[in-house]
């Protein structure tokens, strides 16, 4: 693709990807009711709250989960709430700080015993010991500390105006990005519980992985300008591309599409390699799979419904996949909550 100065073409990533999308029927309702949860602690700034409001997390909930009955799909928009939210709060922090904030608020939310104590931000509405035990607990926590981690590590990154090489970025971004996090709550949705053995299988790793890496990597160029607005480019596969290939940002858009499609092609390899583990745990891992497959495709269609990354233009972006870059926005000054 050959594209002007100020501008660059995204990759067709929708002409290749097979899997059809559709919208939760629940989601005009059960969105307001999230949304107006998570508002309700009131922790993010004035300044952060509208993007924040714009950016569509239940809406993105729609998309990933739309088989989702209303219980369960108000869960997972109030989990993904919360992570939108550390998001942007974790965004101005440092690697300790940002754990810190992790800890705080994400950590309370599967780790709370009793409905009977007072909410805090970060703590869904029941105690995960009942909503979550369908998932494998264990495995589901182990992901969130994974998550917590790693998005310390990109702050203390981004701290040091770090770029890592492109094998480490992938690793990472897997744990950051939180997508592996959230493939845990397909098992919660569909009432299967998929053991460690499966997970560990080399050929569901590989499986896996290619669908936590296609959903990083589309997310990575869609977003990317938003985030080089707000001067907040070194988490994203096309910065890597671009520093460890010396090339331009239509150059690394040209190579997201072109290694998109081929974990796409090795994704539906390593699902007819699937070997059986018996028919009832096989039609469980089904279900995983086609809830994966669904991710793919929902984090697609959401990208050019939502505000976050495209704004106003987004239905014209989608049309014609030309992104315009915009200005890098000037630092604003943090209102202060007291009178010095």
């Amino acid at each position: 693709m050959v594209a002007t100065p100020g501008e660059f073409t995204l990759p067709d990533l929708h002409a290749v990807c097979p899997y059809e999308g559709s919208v939760n029927p629940h989601y005009a309702v059960v969105a307001k009711e999230s949304m107006e949860w998570i508002n309700s602690y009131n922790v993010l700034s004035d300044r952060k709250r509208p993007f924040f409001l714009q950016g569509g997390s239940e809406l993105l909930c729609a998309h990933v989960f739309p088989y989702a009955d209303a219980e369960h799909f108000r869960t997972c928009c109030d989990f993904v709430n919360i992570l939108f939210t550390i998001d942007e709060i974790s965004d101005d922090q440092d690697g300790k700080d940002a754990r810190s904030t992790g800890q705080c608020s994400s950590m309370p939310c599967v780790t709370r015993s009793s409905t009977t104590e007072p909410p805090s931000p970060g703590c869904i509405r029941d105690p995960p010991a009942e909503t979550l035990q369908a998932i494998h607990f264990p495995r589901f926590l182990r992901y969130l500390e994974n998550y917590v981690n790693a998005f310390a590590v990109e702050a203390d990154l981004r701290e040091r105006q770090e770029v890592l090489d492109m094998e480490s970025y992938i690793l990472l971004r897997r744990e950051n990005s939180a997508v592996r996090f959230t493939f845990g709550l397909i098992g919660y949705i569909l009432d299967s519980d998929i053991p460690d053995d499966v997970f560990a299988d080399p050929v569901f790793t590989r499986l896996q992985n290619a669908a936590v890496d296609m959903v990083c990597w589309s997310n990575d160029v869609y977003s990317y300008n938003m985030e080089q607005s707000k001067g907040l480019t070194g988490n994203n596969i096309v910065t890597v591309l671009m520093k460890q290939n010396n090339i331009s940002i239509q150059a690394a858009s040209d190579a997201v599409g072109v290694h998109f499609k081929m974990l796409l092609d090795n994704f539906n390899a390593d699902k007819a390699r699937l070997p059986s583990w018996g028919p009832e745990l096989d039609a469980q891992v089904a279900g995983q799979v086609t809830g994966m497959e669904t991710w793919v495709i929902g984090n697609l269609n959401w990208s050019f419904e939502t505000l976050r990354y495209f704004g106003p233009e987004h239905a014209e972006v989608r049309r014609t996949l030309v992104v315009r870059l915009y200005p890098e926005e000037e630092e604003e000054e943090e209102e202060e909550e007291e009178e010095q």
